[in-house]
């Protein structure tokens, strides 16, 4: 992990909203399609799509072939740019996302951000999935608009109406305009993006001048901090397992503990970084660590198919009775108590210099030394 400024959300007093599996409200969220997309642009950017073309196509066709969803082994998949992720979008995969949001808002004391943005106008939420966090964002900056983009049109019919979605691959070149955002918003694309370094300058690019940038990443390896987790616990073997996958995807999962260090390379100044843990389950006596674990060991439990069914049985070749048995051995450590594992996480958010900065390090860039 990097070393800048950090610190953890541990602190008891600082205790956030509480909630419980029972209370929270697990909307079924209905099929939409985005109110714009680039995908005309995209696809003719695409190889695997050769030749093809959808210009001249009704809004039907296009329709349906959003909409035409993948299956396998008993999940739901998008079908625009099939394969570039690893996770279902059917209805389980949708609420366990508005579960993560919900331990989102715990983790940082109700707030949907850290970043200190000011009157944003143009707020950009990349991966947005469900489009809870964008709708949250839209009714907290009314004056905003908020523009959510993802592979999947799974976002609920009826949103605020500054708020909209977009059917789109943040890892094709963006068509968005230079200098355009006032907050880019970046949560879990662990596992879905090839080059970071690349998807960090368009983000870059379509910043503003003094724009924010903010990144939540955690990490899919359990550790703990006092000795509890023995050498030969299962945690070790899942974690090892999920980032190999990832790693022969080609998108890693351990872009977590590298935000920091990707912002910076990119030009992002004011990088600040701070940590947080989910434990496994409720074993922490610490209240917030504990109802964040309740709901991790829910999230868990319940979205384990989700998050290694299609890379285990694609990538890694994984039989399905193979993936199942390794998966409920997973579910049966989740209910391990005299084990303190977490999952580590952070929070990094950092600023693209001022117009006046980037004229001063571009003149210095091209200023040719004295002979």
């Amino acid at each position: 992990m990097t070393s800048s400024p950090c610190e953890e959300h541990d602190d008891p007093a600082a205790l956030g909203p509480s909630a419980s599996p029972d209370t929270l409200p697990l909307p079924h969220l209905p099929v939409q399609l985005p109110h714009h997309s680039h995908g005309d642009d995209d696809m003719d950017r695409d190889s695997a799509y050769g030749d093809d073309s959808l210009i001249g196509d009704d809004t039907v066709t296009l329709s349906t072939y959003i909409t035409d969803y993948r299956y396998e082994n008993g999940r739901r998949y998008h079908s625009y740019r099939d394969g570039a992720y690893w996770g279902p979008n059917d209805d389980l995969a949708n609420e366990l996302q508005n579960v993560a949001h919900h331990m989102y808002l715990l983790t940082l004391d109700g707030k949907l951000h850290l970043a200190p943005i000011d009157n944003p106008q143009e707020i950009l939420d990349v991966g947005t999935g469900t489009g809870i966090w964008a709708g949250a964002m839209a009714d907290e900056f009314p004056s905003a608009k908020v523009t959510g983009v993802d592979l999947s049109p799974i976002q609920p019919l009826f949103n605020p109406i500054n708020c909209i979605f977009e059917v789109d691959d943040v890892t094709l070149p963006w068509t968005y305009p230079s200098n355009h955002f006032d907050f880019i918003h970046v949560r879990e694309l662990f596992g879905s993006i090839p080059d970071w370094d690349e998807f960090f300058r368009q983000c870059w690019r379509c910043l503003k001048p003094g724009g924010y940038i903010e990144v939540v990443e955690h990490s899919v390896e359990p550790i703990a901090d006092d000795g509890s987790m023995a050498p030969d616990h299962f945690y070790h073997v899942w974690g090892e397992t999920a980032v190999d996958a990832g790693e022969q995807f080609g998108k890693t999962f351990l872009i977590w503990e590298r935000s920091a260090t990707h912002l910076r390379d990119a030009g992002f100044v004011g990088v600040v970084e701070h940590g947080f843990k989910w434990p496994m389950n409720g074993w922490s006596s610490d209240p917030k660590l504990h109802e964040l674990g309740r709901w991790n060991q829910l999230r868990l439990h319940s979205g384990l198919e989700g998050y290694l069914l299609r890379l285990l049985t694609t990538v890694l070749q994984w039989s399905y009775e193979q993936t199942q048995v390794f998966l409920a051995h997973m579910r049966n450590s989740l209910r391990d108590y005299d084990t303190h594992a977490y999952l580590p996480g952070t929070v990094v958010y950092a600023r693209k210099p001022d117009s006046a900065a980037l004229l001063h390090n571009s003149h210095q860039q091209h200023q040719q030394p004295h002979s």
